[in-house]
């Protein structure tokens, strides 16, 4: 399936009520229905239900129960995919794990794999052993977390004799206010080099452990051009993606065909 010459993307960049289930979703969801445009994919920060939180064993719930089931209604009802990341107990083990709901209801997922282990999170959550390409409209597009973020190998846009793996990578995040430079840094490099899209959605305001967040939530081209900013407001933004410039730029700048060939080894 040949690329829809553009794809329309609303970033959700907004506060979440700390370990909150009921009044996330219910934040979330009027605020989504205040969108007027009608987008192909909505992106939510990370662990959106309940803030970032290692408090697994009260938050987590198994697949196709309450959230799954609100992002099944939430995409059905405004024709476009839905994600962000949610706490998921499966067979036994935790997840800090990406849901990608369309709105046919078919569900697919993407497990952190670089859990932060500053905060605990590599001692209660296990972390994922593939990335998962999504396709959405004849896009392809890789799902990222947060932590992720900073380990360029991971998101690696490999090529084949049919090109290269993805127009587009996206994070979802709680990047602590803190460290907001290395985010803002790294976003358009990642950009830069797989020759893709690089999209990041975090959240803003204090968490429950009295952690700031600033969002900078934003959109970067495949030269690593600013498309979209959120600086710290508290909103939904919108940004359209073009196949023909992408795929121009690509055929004129064809970098990837000198990347280097590796293997990543759990």
């Amino acid at each position: 399936m040949s690329k829809s010459p553009f794809l329309n993307i609303a970033l959700v960049q907004t506060a979440l009520y700390w370990k909150d289930k009921v009044a996330n979703l219910a934040m979330l969801e009027e605020k989504i229905w205040e969108i007027k445009s009608s987008p192909d994919l909505i992106i939510l920060p990370e662990m959106f239900p309940t803030g970032f939180s290692m408090d697994a064993k009260e938050l987590a719930e198994p697949m196709n129960l309450g959230v799954t089931k609100w992002m099944k209604q939430m995409a059905a009802q405004t024709g476009a995919t839905l994600t962000g990341s949610v706490i998921i107990q499966d067979q036994g083990k935790f997840y800090n794990r990406l849901l990608w709901v369309s709105p046919d209801g078919k569900v697919s997922h993407y497990d952190k794999r670089h859990l932060f282990r500053m905060a605990g999170e590599d001692t209660i959550f296990s972390a994922g052993s593939t990335t998962p390409i999504f396709e959405l409209k004849g896009w392809k597009i890789c799902p990222q977390i947060c932590y992720d973020l900073r380990f360029p190998v991971w998101s690696r846009n490999t090529s084949s004799p049919d090109g290269l793996a993805y127009d587009l990578v996206f994070y979802v995040a709680s990047w602590p206010a803190a460290r907001v430079g290395a985010w803002d840094a790294l976003l358009p490099a990642r950009a830069i080099e797989n020759l893709s899209y690089s999209i990041g959605v975090n959240r803003i305001e204090e968490d429950g452990n009295s952690i700031s967040y600033c969002g900078h939530s934003a959109a970067y081209d495949f030269k690593g051009n600013q498309l979209l900013f959120l600086g710290e407001n508290d909103c939904i933004e919108f940004v359209k993606l073009d196949a023909e410039d992408l795929d121009s730029y690509r055929s004129k700048f064809p970098a990837w065909m000198d990347s280097d060939e590796f293997s990543i080894q759990d």
